[in-house]
């Protein structure tokens, strides 16, 4: 009997361990269980992400590498159809026209299924690069680099710093925290973590949630 109780006692604390584990991860990638989908655990601040090559808008093909002087990026998964996303293309366009050339250029991906939203299918993100005047490239994620991340709302940014020949994540979360007007903004996330880094600071705030439409999913 006093085995069987030592044993049990040990499957508990492990059970134990294991569930404390899980909502660990869970409350650092800003997961709300039962609301948000559980496909978006991915990446976590301070995990290594590998790079990837999609298509952009100009038909060439962009991965990380090809930017050799970065230190570091802004990825911000976004797409054509979503007010929010819309909301923050001026943003966006000023995000990289401030730090692209400081060595964290900005980099869009779009992972919505165009078969669920037409104004997200490629012709239109050609067009809407056009209109805006986005400086970036906007690629099309038709590889699930978005699932791969966890990245669950458009947009949502990722802030990865460049270490060696490896990609750390930063910052995972909102651009900043007004998502309907750019003239409310008191805290700016991501200009905060990339300022942090251009320092050598640790950033300060590394996990906000991201609001924004729920993305639906590129068939691959």
């Amino acid at each position: 009997m006093k085995k069987k109780l030592i044993i049990g006692g040990g499957i508990l604390l492990s059970i134990g361990f294991l569930v404390t584990s899980v909502v660990k991860q869970v409350k650092a990638r800003g997961i709300k269980v039962g609301t948000e989908s559980l496909a978006a655990w991915g990446f976590a601040v301070g995990d290594e992400v590998s790079d990837f090559s999609l298509k952009n808008v100009d038909g060439k093909m962009v991965s990380m590498s090809d930017f050799s002087s970065a230190k570091g990026f802004v990825l911000v998964f976004t797409c054509n159809h979503c007010p929010f996303s819309k909301a923050y293309e001026e943003r966006l366009v000023k995000l990289d026209g401030k730090y692209s050339s400081k060595g964290f250029p900005l980099i869009a991906i779009n992972p919505n299924d165009p078969a669920a939203y037409e104004e997200d299918n490629y012709e239109n993100m050609k067009k809407r690069a056009v209109e805006r005047g986005f400086t970036f490239p906007y690629l099309v994620d038709d590889k699930g680099v978005a699932k791969k991340y966890g990245a669950s709302r458009n947009p949502q940014a990722f802030v990865l710093e460049k270490v060696g020949a490896k990609y750390i994540v930063r910052y995972i979360g909102a651009i900043d925290d007004s998502p309907k007007s750019a003239e409310l903004v008191s805290n700016k996330y991501v200009e905060q973590a990339v300022e942090n880094l251009l320092v050598g600071k640790p950033v300060v705030t590394q996990n906000t949630r991201a609001i924004g439409c729920a993305m639906s999913w590129r068939s691959n």
